[in-house]
């Protein structure tokens, strides 16, 4: 987006809850990046959901409270929930609240460590894709896959948005329908189910999950209506994001080193086209999501004979 002839970096929105060392990681790797005394950022902090949640909450939001004086940004702002609106919900609000303003969002939750040139990498990229209306969305967050020696673009697209260090468009967030009311042709729609499962065969028994009730996620949702449109995400080949909350701290996450990674150290920009869907690309990550959805089931399998006494 451009203002003025000047281009106008995107907004960093950041969701926090009750993890203070994560939190404060998080903050710390995004103010060292080149980009982050020129960025505005939000920080929405959720209410806790419990008494025992209340004092890592309290830690979580004094740390953020000290950030304004500390300048590391062009601006701080803070919303503190006064009840426990839960993630999806949070991410759902906060988001809609700051891309209606801005037009454009950048959006990592509390556990996401960036490397230097995120900021640069996911701001080039919203101006590159900006009018390509089959992008959906930009990740900062690339899976420990294969990727073909021959391949030559610093980028690659999938049919699979991330949560991960994200980014998109106001028109693009505007699309989706988080009720899914198209659910009951889904669920009994062959063709429909395989085309989600593009981006990985989790994602149909993911959206399953989500209309039972079993889990909470507004990603899903939102890849969903991804997959509807024939939309794209824009994949780095070298993640600019590693995630640090797989360690059995997180609300919705286990310990799970599947997908840990090393962030990009070099100091050169990436290099943005339009290179199209590389099949091989797209099958390693089909079926990295596939071995990781099943190795979830058998670590929840287990805990459950755990519990039961069943050795």
């Amino acid at each position: 987006m451009v203002e003025g002839g000047i281009f106008m970096l995107a907004p960093i929105v950041v969701f926090v809850y009750n993890r203070p060392e994560h939190t404060k990681k998080t903050i710390e790797a995004l103010a060292n990046n080149y980009l982050a005394k020129e960025s505005e950022l939000f920080i929405f902090s959720d209410g806790p959901k419990n008494e025992e949640a209340e004092v890592k909450v309290k830690l979580v939001r004094d740390y953020i409270d000290s950030l304004p004086e500390k300048k590391m940004f062009k601006s701080v702002k803070i919303t503190k929930a006064k009840i426990n609106k839960g993630l999806a919900n949070s991410v759902i609000s906060g988001v809609s609240e700051i891309i209606a303003q801005y037009g454009k969002v950048i959006v990592l939750e509390d556990d996401l460590m960036s490397s230097r040139d995120f900021l640069q990498y996911m701001n080039d990229a919203l101006d590159y894709y900006e009018n390509n209306k089959i992008i959906w969305s930009i990740s900062g967050y690339n899976l420990p896959i294969k990727i073909p020696s021959d391949y030559k673009s610093d980028i690659y697209f999938s049919y699979r948005g991330c949560s991960w260090g994200w980014a998109t468009w106001k028109d693009r967030w505007e699309k989706v329908d988080w009720n899914v009311s198209d659910y009951n042709e889904f669920k009994k729609n062959k063709g429909l189910r395989k085309k989600l499962n593009r981006g990985g065969r989790d994602m149909a028994d993911m959206l399953d999950l989500q209309m039972q009730g079993k889990i909470d996620s507004w990603a899903i949702r939102w890849c969903y209506t991804q997959s509807k449109l024939d939309m794209l995400t824009v994949y780095p080949v070298v993640s600019r994001i590693k995630n640090i909350g797989l360690d059995g701290t997180g609300t919705h996450s286990g310990i799970n080193p599947q997908y840990d990674v090393v962030i990009n150290n070099e100091n050169k920009k990436c290099v943005f086209d339009n290179p199209g869907l590389n099949k091989r690309i797209l099958k390693n990550f089909r079926n990295y999501y596939l071995s990781s959805f099943k190795y979830m089931l058998i670590k929840a399998k287990n805990i459950a004979k755990r519990v039961l006494g069943r050795h």
